[in-house]
């Protein structure tokens, strides 16, 4: 960052009275930039004991598999990023049950969101984010072609736990590479 984005002045970076790390804080106004995580928010979405999930037509990672997630906006909760991330790569329509998954990537500065859904319906398709949409059963899942650790981490889990009876919440934070 190199400008105020509330007077445009230069920036430097110091670390801010009362805080104990750098920022960039504006030398005119004093406005203090902070860089906060981003949000990843997504479903892991279940139809006849099957999974939903996207094959990427965007990078990072196109054309491989993923569940249907991506950033939150501003101005919405996390339950109403997950609808409109499912609806926008998936053009699927689903109930939220509740979260199941909260996954810490630091080394990438986001944090990851899965909640368990049920679609409504079989009605689904790729859409503008996605090259297809399909239905997995767990053996059927590709593994080898999954695009996210976090994806990866929430299927493993999820169908454990379906395996036991019982889901839980998980949290798991991802090391680097």
């Amino acid at each position: 960052m190199n400008h105020c984005t509330r007077c445009g002045a230069k920036v430097a970076l110091r670390v801010p009275e009362g805080d104990s790390r750098l920022r960039h804080v504006c030398g005119r106004c004093g406005e203090i930039h902070y860089l906060n995580p981003k949000l990843v928010i997504g479903c892991v979405a279940e139809w006849e004991g099957r999974l939903l999930l996207c094959r990427r037509a965007i990078e990072p990672r196109h054309g491989l598999w993923t569940l249907p997630a991506g950033f939150m906006e501003n101005g919405e909760s996390t339950t109403q990023a997950a609808l409109r991330e499912t609806r926008e790569e998936a053009c699927a329509r689903v109930v939220i049950d509740r979260l199941f998954a909260l996954i810490s990537i630091p080394h990438i500065d986001q944090v990851h969101l899965f909640y368990r859904a049920r679609l409504l319906d079989a009605e689904f398709d790729a859409g503008e984010e996605s090259l297809e949409t399909a239905l997995f059963d767990e053996p059927r899942i590709p593994w080898d072609r999954l695009a996210f650790r976090s994806v990866a981490f929430c299927l493993e889990t999820y169908f454990a736990d379906r395996r036991a009876g019982a889901f839980g919440f998980h949290e798991h934070t991802l090391p680097p590479p």
